[in-house]
């Protein structure tokens, strides 16, 4: 922080304290011109909605308390571009039916949000209509109870070039959410124990996330309605409920999915009408199911991913292939391989007969690991009637892939 300040020569630096003769953040700004540096002491500032409409860094010593308690408004508002925010404390925004209140919300460019705590937040970080921003080392944790009454840990809606690096999000209704904001970047961000999705996509196009883990959220991460999404090295971990994934794809096209680690999810990946996507380089393990791919997917390319401990590998209510498998370790196949190349010499077939069942009368699953289904799968598996027939990766490797 203290290198921070330094690195502004020619500006002034105003204190504020809550014992000093200047005790008011919003009288700060008021007094400050562009390219100030203002410094706010520890205590509670109990103050209406502070708005900052000046190019200044408003840096906190010790987390001082902006209090949100008993107000019907956001916290603090950027409206100038330019802004740093950094080292406050924010808590107890009030939930709004009508408005995202939030406890910081941008509305200007190229500003950095970083280092603050949020706490009991309807919204945390909420940005609008901006461009070239950074929300960085934040920590917003919520008391989310039930969707319709909470808000997100950080919201964009309608920003383009926006980082979003290295913060925690816990309890809100999402993580971090996104609609029609472009060339997003979302990176080493962990978010655990929200309602609906860790991460949510909404008409969103050219951004990647990486480097993120997903706990214990209702579903890790949805990408709906968007296109050319990159998706590396994430972990997606126990993801569980009635209709939970790790990661769900509706109406998503031309993406990669590479590197992730899908643990312990209800179900790995949920594709329907997700098209030319290259899944390629992922774990899958001990999961319920790794892929659930609809018959409204195709044109998509499975390679060189590990399939270990899955209740099932592969779901689908497809009847033909309309997708590619190859180079994938299935830990359930017993094929043989007689050159010793490290490729099975038979092909593997992910979809056994309980799986397909199981697409078309969910309340069978009830019958999972019993003798009589162990018998149905091993004869369909020597003289297919239901499954596809040529869904299968005729290349399946012998040795799990060392990452």
């Amino acid at each position: 922080m203290l290198i921070g300040v330094g690195s502004f020569a020619d500006s002034d630096t105003i204190r504020v304290s809550r014992e000093g003769k200047l005790n008011s953040i919003s009288t700060a700004i008021q007094q400050a011109k562009d390219g100030d540096v203002i410094l706010i002491s520890p205590g509670i500032y109990d103050e209406q909605e502070v708005v900052v409409d000046k190019s200044v860094s408003i840096i906190g010593i010790d987390y001082p308390v902006l209090e949100g308690a008993g107000k019907k408004h956001d916290v603090l508002i950027v409206k100038h571009d330019s802004v740093i925010i950094n080292g406050l404390r924010i808590r107890n925004v009030q939930t709004d039916y009508i408005r995202d209140l939030s406890a910081i919300n941008v509305q200007a460019n190229h500003c950095i949000v970083e280092n603050n705590r949020l706490d009991n937040t309807f919204f945390g970080i909420y940005l609008q209509k901006c461009r070239g921003n950074i929300v960085r080392n934040n920590i917003v944790e919520g008391e989310a109870k039930n969707e319709i009454s909470s808000g997100n840990a950080v919201h964009l809606w309608y920003c383009q070039n926006t980082s979003v690096i290295n913060n925690s999000f816990k309890n809100h209704r999402d993580g971090i959410y996104l609609e029609f904001s472009d060339s997003i970047e979302i990176t080493n961000n962990v978010s655990e124990g929200n309602l609906r999705y860790g991460l949510h996509f909404m008409f969103s196009n050219h951004n990647v996330y990486s480097g993120n883990t997903f706990k214990s959220n209702g579903a890790g991460v949805a990408v709906m309605f968007s296109r050319h999404i990159i998706m590396k090295n994430n972990d997606f971990t126990s993801n569980w409920g009635s209709a939970s994934y790790g990661l769900l794809l509706k109406e998503i096209y031309d993406g990669e999915i590479t590197g992730n680690r899908f643990t312990s999810n209800t179900i790995g990946i949920y594709g329907e009408s997700a098209n030319r996507l290259i899944v390629a380089d992922n774990d899958f393990e001990r999961n319920g199911w790794a892929l659930r791919i609809l018959g409204s997917c195709a044109d998509n390319t499975f390679t060189h991913n590990n399939f270990i401990g899955n209740s099932f590998d592969l779901g689908t209510n497809a009847s033909q292939k309309t997708n590619v498998y190859k180079n994938n370790f299935w830990a359930s196949y017993s094929g043989y391989d007689l050159n010793h190349d490290g490729v099975g010499d038979v092909p593997y077939k992910p979809v056994n007969l309980f799986s397909y069942l199981v697409e078309r009368i969910p309340q069978s699953i009830l019958l999972h690991r019993g003798m009589f289904i162990q018998v149905l799968n091993y004869a369909e598996k020597v003289a297919p009637i239901f499954t596809p027939e040529d869904l299968a990766d005729n290349a399946p490797l012998m040795k799990k892939i060392k990452r």
